[in-house]
C-alpha cells in the first residue's frame, strides 16, 4: 500500500490553519464569521444538534435554485415528513428492484467506453453515467437518447451555477443557473406527464413512482411543481457525489493493481467470475453483493480518503460552547468531513489507501460513529448514501469483470476539492474490453431498458 500523494489539492492551506489554531477555529465565508469544526466528539454535537441548536443552512443562490419544497432545504417537522415519504425511495426492497437496471446502465457504459478508440475522461463521463442512471433507473423516463444528451448540457450549466452568488444580473451565474432550471423543470414536466399518462409494460416501480405513492400514504398528494422539485432534488443528489466517488474508485484501482486483484480473487471465490477470467451469467442480487466482504471494505476506504463533499453548514440558532469556546447565536458553522477522516486517530496511517483497515481483523472503524461521516450523521444523514453504495459497488464489480483500463497520461493528476473532489484534468483512462464481444455496443440493452422502465 502507499502513501496517496497530491490528495488534496488546495487543503493544505486549512490544515495549517487547524495545526496553528485547533479543532475549532473562526474564518471568514463571502465576508460573514463562520466556524470551523473538526474532530468526532465536535461534530457529534453539531449534527446531533440539528433543529434545537443548529440548523441547516445552504447559500441563498442554491435555496432559490434547488427549489423551497426540497428535503434539503425544509427545517423541523416539515424536513421530518419529507424525509419519511423519500426514505421509501431508499428501502431494501426499492433498492433490490433498481440493481438490474444499474448493472444493465454501467454495463453498457462501461462497453461504449471500451469501444471508444481513444481514452475518455473519467470524470466527465461518470458525470453522464449517473446522471442517465437518475434520469432511467430512478426516475424511469424514457428520453430519447439526444434529448438526453441536450437535457444533460442544461444540468451541468445548473450544476454549476448552484453555489453561485444570488446577484441576479443578465451575465450572473445566478441568472443563468435560473435559466438552466426553467428550462430543466421544462424538461423534467413534459417527462413526468408522459410518464403518468403511460403505465403499461413495467415490471418493476422506480423511485419515482413510490415517491408518489408514499406522499399519497402520508396523506400529501404531491402537485406538479412539487414532483418537479422532487425529481429535481433527485437529479443532484445521485449526480454530482457519486461521480466523483466514481472517479476516485477508478483511480485507485490503476494506482493499486493489488487491491484490484485482490477483488477479482474475491469474485471468483463467490462464482461471480470465472476462473478463466470471464464473468457468470446473470444479474447481481443485493445479498450477494453483500457477502462481498473486501469489495466493501474498498469503497469504504475510497470514501474515506476521498470524501466528494467536505463538509456540511449550519446556523447557530442558540449560543453554546464547543471545546471550550462560545459559539454565538446566529453565527455560520461549517463541520468538516474531510479533516475529521484525516486527523481521526482510530486510523493507522492516514494518507494511506488500505482498504484492509476495514476488515474484520482490524475493524478501525468500530470506535466511534463520527470518525468516519462520508455521508454526514444525525437527522440530516444522507438519504441516498445505500443507493450510493450500491451503485459504487456495481461498477467496482463491472470493472474488475469486464473491463481492462490503463491511466492514458504519464502520471496521475492532482485533485481539486471544489465544488466536489475531482481529479484536475478529469481522469484520462483508455479502456478495453477482456474479449472481443466486449467492443460490441448491444443495441437491444436501451431497448430493455426503455422496454422495462
Amino acid at each position: 500500500m502507499h502513501a496517496v500523494k497530491n490528495k488534496t489539492y488546495g487543503s493544505g492551506f486549512q490544515s495549517s490553519r487547524r495545526e496553528k489554531y485547533g479543532n475549532v477555529f473562526k474564518t471568514h465565508l463571502l465576508g460573514r464569521p463562520l466556524i470551523r469544526v473538526t474532530g468526532a466528539e465536535n461534530v457529534r454535537k453539531i449534527l446531533m444538534g440539528e433543529h434545537h441548536l443548529v440548523s441547516t443552512e445552504w447559500p441563498r443562490s442554491t435555496r432559490m435554485l434547488l427549489g423551497p419544497n426540497t428535503v434539503a432545504n425544509s427545517i423541523g417537522d416539515i424536513h421530518r415528513n419529507k424525509r419519511k415519504v423519500f426514505s421509501k425511495i431508499f428501502s431494501h426492497e426499492a433498492l433490490e428492484s433498481y440493481l438490474p437496471k444499474i448493472q444493465l446502465v454501467i454495463q453498457d457504459t462501461l462497453r461504449a467506453w471500451s469501444s471508444h478508440p481513444e481514452a475518455i475522461n473519467v470524470y466527465q463521463e461518470a458525470q453522464k453515467l449517473t446522471f442517465r442512471m437518475a434520469i432511467r433507473v430512478l426516475l424511469g423516463f424514457s428520453i430519447p437518447e439526444e434529448d438526453l444528451g441536450h437535457l444533460f448540457e442544461v444540468y451541468q450549466q445548473f450544476v454549476e451555477n448552484v453555489f453561485s452568488l444570488p446577484v441576479d444580473l443578465p451575465f450572473s451565474g445566478y441568472r443563468r443557473g435560473i435559466q438552466a432550471r426553467q428550462t430543466l423543470q421544462k424538461g423534467l414536466e413534459k417527462a413526468i406527464r408522459e410518464k403518468l399518462q403511460c403505465t403499461q409494460g413495467k415490471d418493476y416501480s422506480d423511485a419515482l413512482d413510490i415517491l408518489i405513492e408514499s406522499s399519497k400514504e402520508h396523506g400529501e398528494e404531491m402537485t406538479m411543481q412539487e414532483l418537479k422539485d422532487g425529481t429535481l432534488e433527485l437529479i443532484f443528489a445521485a449526480y454530482a457525489t457519486t461521480a466523483s466517488a466514481s472517479t476516485s474508485l477508478i483511480m485507485q484501482l490503476l494506482k493499486h493493481p493489488a487491491v484490484l486483484e485482490k477483488l477479482r480473487e474475491e469474485l471468483r471465490a463467490q462464482g461471480i467470475l470465472h476462473s478463466g477470467g470471464c464473468p457468470c451469467e446473470g444479474t447481481l442480487r443485493l445479498s450477494t453483493l453483500s457477502g462481498l466482504h473486501y469489495l466493501d471494505c474498498v469503497i469504504k476506504e475510497v470514501m474515506r480518503l476521498f470524501t466528494p463533499v467536505s463538509g456540511g453548514y449550519r446556523t447557530v440558532l442558540q449560543t453554546f460552547e464547543l471545546d471550550g469556546f462560545q459559539i454565538p447565536k446566529g453565527w455560520s458553522v461549517m463541520y468538516s468531513i474531510r479533516d475529521t477522516h484525516d486527523t481521526a486517530p482510530v486510523f493507522k496511517d492516514v494518507n494511506v489507501f488500505d482498504p484492509d483497515r476495514f476488515g474484520q481483523a482490524r475493524s478501525e472503524d468500530k470506535d466511534g460513529r463520527f470518525h468516519y461521516l462520508p455521508f454526514g450523521g444525525g437527522v440530516r444523514t444522507c438519504l441516498g448514501k445505500h443507493l450510493a453504495k450500491l451503485f459504487l459497488k456495481v461498477l467496482a464489480v463491472e470493472l474488475a469483470s469486464t473491463s481492462r483500463f490503463e491511466l492514458a497520461t504519464r502520471t496521475f493528476p492532482r485533485i481539486t476539492l471544489v465544488p466536489v473532489l475531482h481529479p484536475v484534468d478529469g481522469l484520462s483512462v483508455k479502456f478495453f474490453g477482456l474479449d472481443s464481444n466486449q467492443n460490441k455496443i448491444l443495441p437491444e440493452t436501451e431497448a430493455m431498458l426503455s422496454a422495462t422502465v
